[in-house]
């Protein structure tokens, strides 16, 4: 009988792989210097500003390429797309500002029906 890479093993059978701890790493995990942890903060690749949005990284490069969507730059030799947080932050309030249901001042419900003209009311 093949052992199933899945781990999966029929009740009734005992393992046949001895049970093992998992590697340590290799080096012990050190917390990143303040300055480029700073410098990932301020900066954001496409997919962590898609991470960031919820949305897709495809969406952005579609967004990008109809000069729609959130402020991006290239940046460094090989011309990489990056995004800033804080106007990412100011995009998605002018996003919850132009939507009718965040901005009750666009709720067309809060506006008064406006009248008919006569040539629509003598039918």
């Amino acid at each position: 009988m093949a052992v199933r890479s899945n781990g999966f093993r029929p009740a009734g059978f005992p393992s046949l792989l001895p049970h093992r701890e998992p590697p340590m790493p290799a080096r012990p995990l050190t917390a990143p210097s303040p300055s480029s942890a700073a410098v990932r903060a301020a900066f954001l690749t496409v997919k962590d500003a898609a991470d960031y949005l919820g949305l897709s990284p495809h969406t952005l490069y579609v967004w990008r390429h109809r000069r729609q969507g959130p402020p991006s730059f290239r940046m460094g030799p090989r011309g990489r797309v990056m995004y800033r947080v804080e106007p990412l932050d100011a995009w998605v309030r002018e996003q919850e500002q132009a939507d009718s249901r965040s901005n009750p001042a666009l709720n067309p419900l809060s506006v008064r029906p406006q009248e008919r003209s006569a040539r629509f009311s003598a039918a």
